[in-house]
């Protein structure tokens, strides 16, 4: 089971301060770790409102003039099947807080390609990362991400694996189309490739969350969730509305 670090910030704006802090400190850290480091630093990206200010922050000096992004390859850990410049798109949003404004080498921007059907872009993505990972299998020796950025709905679903849905018991495969999401069909990263990175951060904010937060950190395995695991750590940043 993953070891779990929780931190509780004051308000959204200090919670999206210190995942930017981290997030910088963690890639540093992690690309200059001897012979052992690794040639990048991978992240998979999450949606919502929490994690956009994260990416404006990341944008602004104080992050962007120290933050690895020749280095940095960035993933999704879910998106809505809409085109890239639909204003619900996971992608849009990243790109107008954070791509647009750092330099990043755009061969390192990694979007889910929306094909014909849910099927095909869940497995169009899949290989995308099995390019990347040099491998169809996953090894949880290696890691496939080094952090997941995660978000926590109301129901408890994170990324877009929801309550009830087939894509929970998915064993097998790294990405997954989510057709009964609303509005739009998803595809979503699984369990398997969610859990082979060397972290898994959850940013949650507000008093709507509180509820559904307790649930989660009790281990309530009805929750989408309260079932992630990660290969090292699982950090949770909370502030203090969410956090009760």
């Amino acid at each position: 089971m993953s070891h779990s670090a929780r931190r509780i910030l004051p308000d959204a704006e200090a919670l999206a301060r210190e995942a930017a802090r981290w997030l910088t400190e963690t890639a540093r850290a992690r690309l200059a770790a001897g012979p052992d480091a690794p040639g990048h630093f991978s992240i998979a990206l999450s949606g919502g409102t929490t994690p956009r200010r994260l990416y404006e922050l990341l944008a602004t000096p104080e992050f962007r003039d120290v933050f690895p992004w020749d280095r940095t390859h960035l993933f999704w850990g879910d998106e809505r099947l809409v085109p890239s410049n639909d204003p619900t798109s996971n992608y849009r949003m990243a790109r107008a807080a954070l791509l647009d404004h750092v330099p990043i080498p755009p061969a390192q921007v990694h979007p889910v390609r929306v094909m014909d059907t849910p099927a095909e872009t869940a497995a169009t993505y899949q290989a995308e990362l099995a390019r990347f990972y040099c491998s169809d299998t996953l090894d949880m020796e290696r890691p496939l991400f080094d952090v997941v950025l995660l978000g926590l709905g109301k129901d408890g679903h994170t990324a877009s694996l929801f309550p009830g849905s087939p894509a929970l018991d998915e064993s097998l495969a790294w990405v997954v189309p989510v057709i009964d999401a609303v509005p739009q069909p998803r595809v979503s990263l699984t369990y398997p490739a969610i859990a082979c990175s060397n972290t898994v951060a959850f940013l949650v904010s507000g008093g709507n969350k509180r509820d559904v937060l307790q649930r989660v950190l009790a281990g309530d395995r009805t929750l989408p969730a309260a079932r992630v695991a990660a290969i090292g750590e699982i950090h949770w940043f909370m502030d203090r509305d969410a956090a009760g």
